[in-house]
């Protein structure tokens, strides 16, 4: 029976956090079939399949992890492009930032002295702190924002920080930023896709890939699926925004 087969381990980027947990349940209920979810950032994530953790399925932010993982031959195959990512301004209440997508009025408040500080995800290895690092550069604020910055492990602790008051706002997926949560939390505006090269988001299974993780695998790509995936935020392969 499904119920009783085991559970594969998904590797799944933090932009997803809310996503596939939604994903992951429906998916259950329909096949009786549970999945383990590794969230974390998409860089240490294709680092830890290249050192032999167990993911059956790899979700990443950024499509040239996974490209990167078929090269070398760590996946069956290149998988394929499942969402395309979109980044989000969020400033907590009582920030003296605008959530201005179009980055005006962050502008302004390194001018004008507003800004102290300010959260990315670490653009060493988190996809969203490299897009977050390109439509800054786009803007032309790096080099006044950059001693400002405020690095988060991966774009769920980025979030965190822009929102808790740790920060005076962040650039962050904008899965993350439509949650009740961050809704709750403060305001949030969307980044125009031609400030940061597109987030194409590509998965595909590894190796080490079961039956079940197959499973899981098809589902993700079914209008089911894709229906959720549209919830948070993620335009879908073919879709303009």
């Amino acid at each position: 029976m499904a119920q009783s087969a085991r559970a594969p381990v998904v590797a799944a980027a933090n932009n997803l956090q809310f996503a596939i947990e939604e994903l992951a349940e429906a998916f259950r209920q329909e096949t009786g079939q549970a999945v383990r979810l590794a969230m974390g950032s998409s860089g240490n994530a294709s680092r830890q399949i290249r050192q032999g953790a167990p993911f059956e399925l790899f979700l990443s932010a950024d499509e040239d992890y996974v490209l990167d993982l078929a090269r070398d031959g760590f996946t069956r195959d290149e998988g394929i492009v499942y969402a395309i990512g979109r980044l989000a301004i969020v400033t907590p209440k009582n920030s003296p930032l605008k959530a201005d997508g179009t980055l005006e009025d962050l502008a302004a408040a390194l001018s004008d002295g507003r800004l102290s500080r300010f959260a990315i995800a670490n653009p060493e290895h988190a996809p969203y702190g490299q897009r977050a690092v390109e439509a800054m550069r786009h803007k032309g604020l790096w080099q006044a924002i950059e001693a400002k910055l405020v690095y988060g492990e991966n774009v769920s602790q980025a979030a965190q920080f822009a929102l808790s008051g740790n920060a005076q706002g962040g650039l962050i997926a904008y899965a993350l930023a439509l949650t009740p949560q961050a809704r709750q939390a403060g305001a949030y505006a969307l980044v125009p896709q031609e400030y940061h090269s597109p987030l194409r988001q590509r998965m595909a299974l590894t190796k080490k890939a079961g039956p079940a993780a197959e499973r899981f695998y098809a589902y993700l790509q079914t209008p089911a699926a894709r229906a959720i995936f549209g919830k948070y935020g993620f335009l879908l392969p073919g879709e303009s925004g």
